[in-house]
């Protein structure tokens, strides 16, 4: 089960993963090579998405780097 005590909270307009990875740390999206989305963003639990992928309210993200 997720642990919804910490979420990580985007600005409405700014919902993309690359915001998420600037969030986590400014570095990561340099690193970045996909991310494992579940939740209702996504047609499929996990799917496999870009950073320019669009979140929504109780997403939940793993992030893949090189």
């Amino acid at each position: 089960m997720p642990d919804y005590s910490a979420p990580v909270v985007l600005r409405e307009n700014d919902r993309v993963i690359e915001a998420f990875c600037n969030r986590i740390h400014r570095t990561l999206i340099k690193q970045f090579k996909y991310a494992w989305v579940w939740g209702r963003s996504v047609k499929h639990q996990p799917q496999r998405v870009g950073k320019d992928h669009l979140l929504e309210d109780e997403d939940i993200v793993q992030l893949v780097k090189k």
